[in-house]
């Protein structure tokens, strides 16, 4: 290699020299590496004194392989050809430990991040990303292999499999009720500081959403705490700022550790679901499946 690396006195050599001979030109060469002619010429007449052959035959207007630049050719272009499928390969081997889940701040921090440990545990090899973002963004056109959506499930870009139903309680702190005392009528809940979620890209339901729901015409109280995403809201209902209507699959775990108690027993099954989807015709990746069966295998056991 030692003796390569006097011969060939720069990598890029190589790549100008196969390009100049497989377009036919230095002009042509030069357009395709993104460099001027005349670096394409140096290159070569310096690839040349160091070989002692002239590769090119230089004619009026264009080059032409002489007979030790054609041998050279076939040999540069195998062994590039060699090295190129070997780092596709290698590039397809680390994409395919990647997998990105698309999904909201809130499922991220309270219901994936609990749960990492035990599936680092389980699948120590595949690397898995988590992607969040204050809207539903096209996977499709990201290159991302699934996501978290609610709707109904008939999505025509996507294949989607339920994941969890929409079931929203009404949750606060310990603290918080205690100071507060126990509600035990839709009325005396709408009495109390309420936290309002204002998704400003998203579609969910809200207090007044709850309340028409369970057919009260009660006014809400103007005490009351407003935020644009819903960890935020999570976080200030275990801070105690209040109450906060809560969807069961991600409050599992807060609510488990004692972090939040249900305020009010009722709850709200609406029409919609959430589910895990992924574009549609397109081949899902081995972790990619793993990952997507863990997921559905958590949402059962939860």
């Amino acid at each position: 290699m030692s003796n390569l690396k006097k011969l060939v006195a720069s990598p890029s050599a190589l790549f100008t020299f196969e390009a100049a001979a497989r377009l036919g030109g230095f002009k042509l060469a030069a357009n395709e590496l993104g460099v001027t002619q005349a670096a394409v010429s140096f290159a070569i007449k310096t690839l040349e004194q160091n070989l002692g052959v002239q590769l090119f035959r230089r004619e009026h207007k264009h080059v032409k392989l002489s007979d030790a630049g054609d041998k050279f050719y076939a040999d540069v272009s195998m062994g590039l050809g060699h090295i190129g499928r070997s780092a596709e390969e290698l590039r397809s081997m680390s994409l395919d430990q990647l997998v990105t889940l698309s999904c909201s701040t809130a499922f991220a921090g309270h219901w994936v991040i609990p749960r990492l440990p035990s599936f680092r545990v389980e699948h120590p090899g595949i690397d898995f990303r988590i992607q969040t973002s204050d809207k539903d963004i096209d996977i499709m056109h990201s290159k991302i292999e699934r996501g978290i959506r609610r709707g109904n499930g008939r999505w025509p870009e996507y294949e989607s499999e339920l994941f969890a139903p929409e079931e929203l309680i009404p949750v606060c702190s310990p603290t918080f009720l205690i100071d507060n005392g126990p509600i035990d009528t839709v009325e005396e809940l709408a009495l109390r500081k309420l936290i309002h979620l204002e998704e400003p890209f998203r579609p969910r339901p809200n207090w007044s959403d709850w309340f028409k729901h369970f057919q009260s015409n009660v006014k809400i109280s103007t005490e009351r705490l407003r935020l644009n995403d819903y960890a935020l809201v999570v976080q200030a209902a275990i801070g105690g700022q209040g109450i906060a209507l809560g969807w069961s699959h991600i409050l599992e775990y807060p609510m488990h550790h004692g972090l939040l108690v249900t305020a009010y027993q009722e709850k709200w099954r609406t029409d919609q679901n959430f589910y895990i989807v992924s574009p549609r015709n397109s081949t899902l990746s081995k972790n990619g499946q793993i990952i997507r069966d863990w997921i559905l295998r958590e949402a059962i056991s939860s």
